[in-house]
């Protein structure tokens, strides 16, 4: 194994660059983002939209057409590690803390600020639900199978370097992906993985602040928010040097049982029937909508100022954000996924996670909003749209021995947070070498490196107050990085054809040889 210089020094100085010049102009830059993000929500939300779409139904199509019986793999390779552990490590691969930060905030805000229809009414609590699922649902899921399947195929079936460019060598020739154009994709793949790195740690540290000041009074100060920064990336860390089957494999069985706990412990502590038939609605309403609003734009709701600026703000916002984890995630998927099918990956990674995302956000988003329109918990309301973080915390203190649960849930979103950072920090030293075994990952100071490199961004943003800037950041980059993906479908058929082809022919070529040697 050695580093790649190219990639290592030219990721690192995007991120730094942009990082200073956010810190260094926090108003200028600030303004000069959004209008960037105005303007791509204004021109290409038309574009975001059909790509997510296509990422979806080709997913779909690999899996459950002749090319979803193709091994990851020699065609009698085993899996490198059972169901069980590889179901595990991808439930906890996507989930994140963000479920924690906007389980009750987000459809509380599309209540109150819906992107058509009547704030606050019941249509608009019945349609924030949807949306919530929407941004969570299969879409995003589908990108993150397309990385994975996309690198594993190449990697592990045809022999190629476990990154990014190697998909793109059916497209483009080896000379190329191992050239400039390879160096490209990798070192702007880590960039963007970067960006929602750094989005993942802000929003991390302060949903663990925020508890911790609900809970024991931490001061709301710069200080007590570096400490909870400086512990979590330690840890975090610590759990990426472990490496994937020690750290990461027991972070995930930790993290199902502290997610399912909690869950279960507000759907039966609250108003469980109206939980689970809003539950079972709320997926009717999801699957009924998912192709209209796959496309839906708003262009008929006669205020498409508003329309625009929220469409800006949430789902081309999630669309851009998924984009940006799709890299680091996917290279994850890809490494744990070697002798699976691609039928099993692409099913594994839709429908683990997607179950458990769906229920958690109905429960903790009908209660949020059962509070909020029935029991007058303004203090909740107003959290949601204020102070984000805080919301789940005001949620869980209608509930029987609040503080002990808030204290679980405070464990439960550092948890969230460990897994995708320590994965996180492994794909990017892995992005950053040459050559090294399939089998084998970077060495410990690279994972170090990154994981400094991510803290250090996030300390600079949250402290300048830039935060926001750097989330505008993410809508922006995952416009090219969305062109990537788009190749990534049309390199993977070309190969899964070729592919089937020599399956089919093999048989054939064994007969006439069989034939020809009885013959002599």
């Amino acid at each position: 194994m050695r580093l790649n210089p190219v990639v290592f020094y030219g990721s690192t100085a995007l991120i730094l660059l942009l990082t200073l010049a956010l810190i260094a102009f926090p108003e200028s830059a600030g303004a000069m983002l959004g209008k960037a993000q105005a303007w791509l929500s204004r021109s290409f939300g038309w574009y975001y939209m059909l790509a997510i779409g296509s990422y979806l139904f080709f997913v779909l199509y690999v899996a459950f057409s002749r090319f979803g019986q193709l091994r990851l793999g020699a065609d009698d390779s085993k899996p490198d590690f059972s169901y069980g552990a590889w179901a595990g490590m991808l439930f906890s691969s996507g989930i994140g803390i963000s479920l924690l930060y906007f389980a009750a905030s987000e459809p509380i805000d599309h209540l109150y600020n819906p992107p058509e229809g009547e704030p606050g009414s019941l249509h608009a609590a019945r349609q924030a639900v949807q949306l919530t699922f929407l941004h969570w649902g299969v879409h995003g899921w589908a990108i993150y199978a397309l990385v994975g399947l996309a690198v594993a195929y190449f990697a592990y079936r045809h022999n190629q370097p476990l990154a990014l460019r190697s998909a793109l060598y059916p497209l483009f020739g080896e000379r190329r992906m191992k050239g400039w154009a390879g160096n490209a994709v990798d070192c702007f793949g880590i960039f963007v993985t970067l960006l929602g790195l750094v989005t993942n740690l802000g929003i991390g540290s302060l949903q663990v602040s925020s508890g911790l000041e609900y809970l024991f009074g931490l001061p709301h100060s710069q200080g007590a928010l570096l400490t909870v920064i400086l512990v979590m990336s330690a840890v975090a860390t610590l759990a990426a040097v472990s490496g994937i089957e020690k750290g990461i494999r027991r972070l995930s069985n930790l993290n199902i049982i502290l997610f399912s706990g909690l869950l279960l412990f507000v759907l039966l502590a609250g108003d469980t029937l109206h939980l689970l038939n809003g539950f079972v609605q709320n997926l009717g309403d999801y699957l009924n909508g998912l192709v209209l609003k796959t496309f839906d734009l708003y262009v008929y709701t006669g205020q498409s100022g508003k329309s625009e600026e929220w469409m800006g703000l949430w789902t081309l916002f999630y669309w851009a954000w998924w984009i940006s984890w799709a890299p680091f995630v996917g290279m994850f998927v890809a490494r744990i996924s070697r002798g699976r099918t691609v039928r099993e990956l692409v099913c594994g990674v839709l429908l683990i996670p997607l179950g458990f995302t769906l229920a958690w956000l109905s429960v903790f988003g009908n209660s949020a909003l059962d509070l909020v329109m029935n029991q007058n918990a303004a203090d909740l309301g107003k959290a949601a749209l204020e102070q984000p973080a805080m919301s789940i915390y005001l949620l869980l203190e209608h509930y029987p021995w609040a503080k002990a649960v808030i204290g679980l849930s405070i464990c439960v979103g550092f948890v969230l947070f460990l897994t995708p950072a320590d994965s996180g920090s492994v794909m990017l030293a892995n992005l950053s070498r040459e050559e090294g075994d399939l089998d084998e990952d970077a060495p410990n100071w690279l994972r170090i490196f990154w994981s400094a490199v991510v803290t250090l961004a996030t300390i600079g943003l949250l402290f300048a107050g830039n935060f926001t800037a750097m989330q505008t950041v993410v809508v922006l980059a995952g416009l090219p990085f969305s062109v990537v993906l788009l190749l990534y479908m049309v390199a993977l058929l070309k190969q899964m054809k070729a592919d089937v082809a020599a399956q089919q022919s093999a048989p054939v070529s064994a007969k006439v040889i069989a034939l020809n040697g009885e013959a002599a």
